[in-house]
């Protein structure tokens, strides 16, 4: 129950977040590197970004838990699916938090 009630409150997040950055893409329209940067440097934006991209990444793993839960029958594959997956998945979290860490640090 924890696991669908998380996958549906993260699913709600990336839709308000999703919903808060294009309007603010069509406020200011911002295109160029110094508009990025000027943006993600901020505190909020940035915890809201890595939020977001940490909400997918959890969303992304129950779902594909649950997929391979599903249509994998034999274990051992369904144990090493799912390895690789959290791994893949680990390793996108610290590269988005690497990038956005390294916005704030220049």
């Amino acid at each position: 129950m924890r696991t669908w009630l998380l996958q549906r409150l993260t699913a709600i997040y990336m839709l308000l977040y999703g919903i808060g950055f294009a309007i603010y893409i069509a406020k200011y329209a911002a295109v160029d590197y110094s508009s990025w940067r000027s943006l993600f440097v901020t505190p909020v934006a940035n915890i809201a970004t890595l939020i977001f991209f940490l909400s997918i990444l959890y969303h992304a793993w129950v779902g594909v838990r649950d997929i391979l839960i599903d249509y994998i029958k034999w274990s051992p594959l369904r144990f090493l699916l799912w390895i690789m997956v959290t791994t893949l998945l680990i390793a996108l979290g610290v590269w988005v938090t690497m990038i956005l860490y390294s916005v704030v640090r220049i």
